[in-house]
């Protein structure tokens, strides 16, 4: 007489067990890039170095020289397109006048840092999270260790105090454009004057509004270069881990972009 061993089936997935499992997985991440972060700021006085100083002067060329033009775009563009919608309503009122309070402050709290964040990460934080996942599945990270280089002081530091840099810098030029922008449309197409404009632009904005504006974009760079180092450190399977690194990378930072900047506006306008 053959006996067989009961079998044990393991009871099927459900809804709430896959998303136990989501959000413990995304909890581990997000401390584990937050630890990257501590890590790669905590060598921040390997800065002045030779090789880490070059590093950092090549990176800022990338994140600030190399993107100016899709920065100028995209900002002279917002700005044309917020002073033209409000324009419109406003002239319904007979308050076209104050489109330039309206565009400057907008642009000083929220669209400036917003919009330099949205190019600045799906351009050099794709890029960033390639090259990083690149290495990881070629094993370079792994060889980095094994010559006792830390990934963090070499690959991240110099990224990480060039974002955190740029952003801000980016963000003033941001918004000038945007201004600009919108003293075109509303010489151009809503009948203001130029010394109307401007007047009404600086009348009203705040200094408050130009630091608010500058913190969320410092903030937005960290986000940028934390998430994608993390997803570039964390890559596997070859070109297709890369590629999916990449998409993560974009879609995770906008997605803090967007969070970030609303609390932040809460934390000081409430």
């Amino acid at each position: 007489m053959i006996t067989r061993e009961p079998q044990i089936f393991d009871p099927p997935p459900t809804v709430f067990a896959a998303a136990g499992r989501g959000i413990i997985m995304a909890c581990q991440g997000t401390g584990q890039a937050l630890l990257m972060l501590l890590g790669a700021a905590a060598q921040a006085p390997h800065l002045f170095s030779r090789k880490n100083r070059d590093d950092v002067m090549r990176q800022l060329y990338l994140v600030g020289i190399k993107s100016l033009g899709v920065v100028s775009v995209v900002a002279l563009f917002t700005g044309m397109i917020l002073a033209l919608q409000v324009g419109l309503e406003l002239r319904r009122y007979g308050q076209e006048n104050n489109i330039g309070t309206l565009v400057c402050i907008s642009m000083l709290r929220e669209m400036g840092p917003f919009m330099t964040g949205l190019v600045i990460a799906a351009s050099v934080g794709s890029a960033i999270a390639a090259q990083m996942g690149t290495m990881t599945v070629a094993e370079e990270i792994a060889a980095l260790d094994v010559m006792s280089i830390d990934p963090l002081r070499y690959l991240m530091m110099p990224r990480l105090v060039a974002l955190a840099a740029m952003m801000p810098l980016l963000t003033v030029y941001t918004n000038l454009l945007g201004i600009l922008g919108g003293a075109v449309v509303g010489a151009t197409q809503l009948g203001i004057s130029w010394e109307a404009y401007f007047d009404n632009a600086f009348r009203y904005a705040e200094n408050k509004d130009l630091y608010v504006g500058l913190f969320k974009a410092f903030l937005f760079g960290l986000v940028i270069v934390t998430v994608a180092c993390y997803q570039g450190f964390t890559a596997t399977e070859g070109a297709v881990g890369v590629g999916r690194a990449t998409r993560r990378t974009v879609i995770v930072s906008f997605l803090l972009i967007l969070v970030v900047g609303y609390f932040v506006t809460r934390m000081f306008y409430q």
